[in-house]
């Protein structure tokens, strides 16, 4: 029995448990002598028993997952035909990998001999642990059923239970993305730590260098100076792009909300905010094949010397028309949450609606436009295909925005592309830039926070 079909199968034993306990608590309901005592709905009672017969099922097949790739390989390595396997651990698990991926039908042929001699036994073991499992899992559904259905009784609290299930259920919920955050940072400290004790911060932070090398150089030279690659990741993303996006947003924002018919901005909007549904891989071929160029040539047609086919102004702008849907969305969104008692005052004090455009619902709406800004520049900074096909990979300081630059999130991917050794420091290079990131930002948004909570203390 495969694990879908077992899973579908307890999720259905789960349902008809519910519609037994449901069963039963109605009884209590309808009885004239218990009908005062009755302390939760029969709705209730039936999730009690539901739970009870698929949590435990649920969990052990959790637990019996991890565990049983484990006496699958024991139990194989049992068989007379493990005599054959050799003794050096590297050969025999690539045989006994091999093995289990033929019997587990992920693989058809064998490359190895030996691995084929293993493709029974490993068959034998995987059908009877599979076997094992289903049969406890079900018994489990079974037991935890009876035992909750033979619970069931007027005064059982099953309301309270359920809610007490249901709220822990919530907090982990909430809880993962704090605890994946925190994963990640750790994760990023960690292998950071052991880059920077082969170089040194310093140089990684304040170095003008980057060429990433596997070893130092024979004079101590390294290579890692990673300011040319903060500075095109805030050419490009920062500074470029948020010339673009600003603007273009927060005037489209403003339209839609203060000067388009409503039957216009019906429509108007859906299409703006389609921008940011379109795959970057696509913004990425615009760029390269139709802004660069064009850029290009006009560079060279008002006589800029040296202009690339790839250049920071092509990635910049694409990547600004990407993410003007953040900055638009964000500050419709707030403008149109103004209360309309503060724009009504304005006119009728005499101020023209542009005025009270400026004057009042932009500040009023301002924590808002910061935040779709803030957004803006997260998105920005964390962008990548685009960067790769219209900017390039060299690390260049430049302001001329003409030029190939690079940026952070190009060179992680770059670093960590193929096989790669996780004890050199060109490896662990893309942690101590992903951990760079992380920390500005981190700080992007605390910015952000003190911004929203100063304006919100001068309009609420």
């Amino acid at each position: 029995m495969t694990g879908s079909i077992l899973f579908l199968l307890i999720i259905i034993l789960g349902g008809i448990s519910w519609f037994f306990g449901r069963v039963k608590a109605r009884r209590f309901v309808t009885g004239s002598a218990a009908r005062g005592a009755v302390h939760s709905l029969p709705n209730y009672h039936g999730w009690y028993v539901a739970l009870w017969a698929v949590g435990p099922a649920l969990l052990f097949l959790m637990i019996w997952n991890i565990a049983s790739p484990a006496l699958v390989t024991d139990a194989a390595l049992a068989s007379p035909a493990a005599e054959q396997l050799p003794q050096d651990p590297f050969a025999r698990g690539s045989i006994l990998a091999e093995a289990r991926s033929i019997a587990s039908d992920q693989q058809v042929k064998a490359f190895n001999p030996l691995s084929q001699t293993m493709v029974e036994p490993y068959k034998t073991a995987i059908s009877y642990y599979q076997t094992l499992g289903a049969i406890a899992a079900l018994l489990l559904v079974f037991a935890g059923g009876a035992y909750s259905w033979l619970r069931l009784k007027p005064e059982l609290r099953a309301r309270t239970k359920i809610e007490r299930i249901t709220m822990m259920a919530l907090l982990l919920a909430s809880l993962i993305a704090t605890i994946t955050t925190i994963g990640i940072f750790a994760s990023l400290i960690f292998e950071s730590a052991r880059f920077f004790s082969m170089v040194s911060p310093i140089d990684f932070l304040f170095g003008t260098e980057w060429n990433p090398k596997a070893v130092a150089g024979p004079r101590g030279e390294t290579g890692f100076g990673a300011i040319p690659l903060f500075w095109g990741t805030v050419f490009i993303g920062a500074i470029i792009a948020m010339i673009v996006a600003i603007p273009l947003g927060l005037m489209s924002a403003i339209y839609l909300t203060q000067y388009a018919p409503l039957n216009f901005r019906a429509w108007m909007k859906p299409i703006l905010e389609v921008l940011a549904g379109v795959p970057t891989v696509v913004y990425g071929y615009f760029a390269a094949l139709t802004v660069a160029p064009a850029l290009r040539d006009f560079a060279v047609s008002i006589g800029i010397s040296g202009a690339s086919s790839e250049s920071a102004l092509a990635a910049g702008v694409v990547m600004g028309i990407m993410i003007i849907p953040f900055v638009s969305s964000m500050a419709d969104d707030s403008i149109a949450a103004v209360p309309s008692a503060m724009r009504d005052g304005s006119l009728a004090m005499g101020a023209t609606k542009s005025e009270t455009i400026k004057k009042v619902l932009i500040p009023a709406a301002l924590p808002g436009v910061v935040g779709g800004v803030l957004l803006a520049v997260s998105r920005a900074i964390g962008e990548t295909m685009i960067v790769v096909m219209a900017a390039g990979l060299a690390a260049n300081m430049t302001a001329n925005p003409f030029s190939s630059v690079t940026t952070v999130t190009t060179q992680i991917v770059q670093l960590l592309t193929g096989d790669q050794e996780f004890d050199s420091p060109k490896t662990l290079a893309a942690f101590a830039l992903g951990l760079v990131l992380f920390i500005v930002t981190l700080l992007l948004n605390l910015i952000a926070l003190r911004v929203v909570k100063k304006y919100r203390e001068a309009y609420e």
